[in-house]
């Protein structure tokens, strides 16, 4: 056991455990979200938020928002 913790403590040898846990993490986490095709079409749906106007029809605020700049120009 002493020689295995010795075997880790070594810097070029952490790096490597370090790589293969936070990889296999990522991949744990990737096929997680696309297993479900439920789960995955909803995560699909939220790449393009970013991309979304802000004066969205379907804000109900956008109208009243777009009055209120209006009238603070004039």
């Amino acid at each position: 056991m002493a020689e295995f913790w010795s075997w880790i403590t070594d810097l070029g040898n952490s790096k490597i455990v370090a790589l293969l846990l936070f990889m296999s993490t990522f991949i744990a986490i990737v096929i997680y979200l696309f297993s479900n095709s439920r789960r995955s079409r909803r995560f699909e749906s939220y790449r393009y938020i970013p991309l979304d106007d802000e004066d969205s029809p379907l804000d109900p605020n956008a109208a009243s928002g777009d009055r209120n700049k209006g009238e603070k120009q004039s």
